[in-house]
């Protein structure tokens, strides 16, 4: 089968690998329909080393189940399904109180971390079938495809943030990046009810379809100026949350000049840092707290899903470019140069 691999910063191929078998009892073995490339690809797009390479690309995908292992007993075959990015039992104790990026059992992993297997592909095995795959309830092409892709990542993702962040009808919201994920954030701001949503952004395109989503406000100024800017809109005193979808260090400063007294910073973009400032002056002297971490989108899949079904909301709309496997590394590349805001890639 076709599969994505990339092999240092700069170069993913699309080559033959060995095709995707049933391994465990527990597996299924999925013919991938949808997938795409996700903002967090773009990290080791831009720095991955060659020792570190070839490794198999992709953790969203919606598929066909073509095979099951014995022990599977809630999906069969035909059945199409979504995946999160994480796979999990879904019965352990962290994934019965909605942690399932923190799952117990040993096959619990993320797409990432599986060595023969990755999303941007043909195929793929799907550990753990029972607790990780979602049955959907619309035809392979259903229009709605594009839509509940965006459970897989980055609609539970920009949730979880808004989740996290304590974010009520009562709270002024600041989202930090016009990615993805950043306007999947301000679309769940959005639906918990925040009066203020602020977007920080400097791309026209998406910040267009961020206030379509929600934004109230956008700020394209960043650093100091950005966040002069945000206080201005809040009567100088910032916003009790900030949901910051970036994961670089510039993005966090910012989160941290712009968060009211007694605020969440809730982050979601994958920190390319280890160390940050979180002392008196910083986080400690006005009682600012951190949230946000790996999204268990699997605890999110049946409560967001109804109202994609219904069409109260559509965050498809974030996917501006479909390709197949032979457009997809020139999708990474398009990607990282802001040329298209979220690649969907049709195998």
């Amino acid at each position: 089968m076709r599969a994505t691999l990339m092999y240092r910063a700069g170069d993913v191929r699309i080559e033959d690998v060995p095709d995707s078998v049933i391994k465990q009892p527990t597996d299924a073995l999925v013919r991938v329909t949808a997938s795409c490339i996700c903002g967090s690809d773009l990290h080791p797009y831009g720095a991955m080393k060659p020792e570190d390479g070839p490794a198999r690309m992709g953790h969203e995908f919606i598929g066909i189940v073509e095979d099951t292992g014995p022990e599977v007993a809630t999906v069969k075959k035909g059945d199409l399904v979504v995946a999160p990015f994480a796979i999990s039992d879904n019965t352990c104790a962290f994934c019965r109180e909605g942690l399932h990026t923190s799952c117990t059992h040993p096959q619990a992993n993320f797409w990432d971390g599986e060595p023969e297997e990755g999303c941007q592909a043909e195929a793929v095995r799907v550990p753990l079938a029972d607790g990780t795959l979602v049955k959907l309830p619309v035809a392979p092409d259903s229009a709605l495809i594009p839509s509940l892709l965006t459970l897989s990542d980055v609609f539970g993702t920009g949730y979880h943030a808004a989740l996290t962040g304590g974010v009520t009808e009562r709270t002024r919201v600041t989202v930090i990046g016009d990615g993805a994920v950043g306007l999947m954030a301000v679309l769940s701001a959005k639906r918990l009810g925040a009066e203020q949503i602020i977007l920080m952004g400097r791309h026209q395109a998406r910040t267009d379809l961020g206030r379509a989503f929600g934004a109230t406000d956008v700020v394209s100024a960043r650093g100091e100026e950005g966040i002069a800017q945000v206080r201005e809109l809040t009567g100088g005193h910032g916003t009790h949350v900030v949901l910051e979808a970036v994961g670089h260090m510039p993005a966090y400063d910012q989160a941290v000049g712009i968060v009211r007294p007694g605020g969440v910073i809730s982050r979601v973009g994958v920190p390319q840092y280890e160390e940050a400032p979180i002392g008196f002056g910083s986080l400690f002297r006005h009682n600012l707290r951190l949230a946000g971490g790996p999204a268990p989108v699997r605890a999110y899949i049946e409560e967001l899903m109804p109202d994609i079904l219904n069409g109260t909301i559509e965050p498809g709309k974030v996917f501006d470019v479909t390709t197949d496997l032979d457009g997809v590394p020139a999708g990474y590349q398009d990607m990282a140069d802001r040329k298209s805001l979220k690649v969907l890639i049709k195998p």
